[in-house]
């Protein structure tokens, strides 16, 4: 059974098929801002593993306050980071009246948006830091490998749905820890019909300056 199974991944893996998660509306604390937020010496308690090696769904919640609304119970993501992110949607950015909220990579948060956040212990007004995340793959780096997939490439992604669209400009980013998965936000998954377990199929690998297209080697 188990080299069944093994045998189906490995042709879902050749055929460019990954599994799409959904990332809701969180936060990144810093040490120093959760301190802030929740007391000396505070520390983020996982309620639930997320797919990414390492990382958790803290059961602390905060409260996010913009111009014309405000956002209750909003996750916080741990372990505790460098830098201070919250990451919304284009709708959530509207509920809150936040405008010129920037499309980013994780940690690129130059210009970026600002926002008050409240804790169990206190309120923060966060000068920088409110992106909408770019749409993006989390690849190990040894399927990165067999499939030739660079960091940093872009790609293209057929979601398979009711509503079958495909996703341009999907960013790939290979770590040695990165479980194999691509997020997207709920803006994303709602035009997509997406819900539950849905996969995606990257139909044509990004390119570098002068070379064509390349597709996925199923030959591996």
């Amino acid at each position: 059974m188990e080299q069944l199974v093994e045998t189906i991944v490995q042709k879902m893996l050749a055929a460019g098929l990954i599994e799409v998660e959904v990332s809701a509306r969180h936060v990144h604390l810093t040490k120093q801002r959760m301190e802030l937020l929740f007391g000396k010496d505070a520390q983020l308690h996982p309620d639930r593993y997320l797919s990414q090696p390492g990382q958790f769904l803290a059961k602390e919640r905060v409260t996010l306050y913009g111009p014309k609304g405000m956002l209750e119970h909003v996750a916080v993501l741990g372990p505790l980071r460098t830098y201070d992110q919250v990451e919304l949607s284009k709708s959530d950015c509207a509920t809150l009246g936040l405008k010129g909220i920037p499309i980013r990579e994780s940690g690129r948060l130059e210009q970026s948006g600002s926002i008050v956040i409240a804790g169990a212990a206190g309120q923060i007004q966060l000068a920088g830091g409110v992106i909408t995340a770019h749409r993006h793959i989390h690849a190990p780096k040894h399927i990165a490998g067999k499939l030739g997939l660079r960091d940093g490439d872009r790609v293209r992604v057929r979601m398979i749905t009711e509503r079958p669209v495909v996703f341009e400009d999907v960013i790939v980013r290979v770590g040695e820890q990165s479980g194999w998965r691509m997020h997207i936000d709920f803006d994303e998954a709602n035009a997509a019909a997406a819900s539950g377990f849905t996969l995606g199929q990257i139909l044509v690998f990004g390119k570098k300056e002068g070379e064509e297209d390349r597709k996925p080697d199923a030959a591996y």
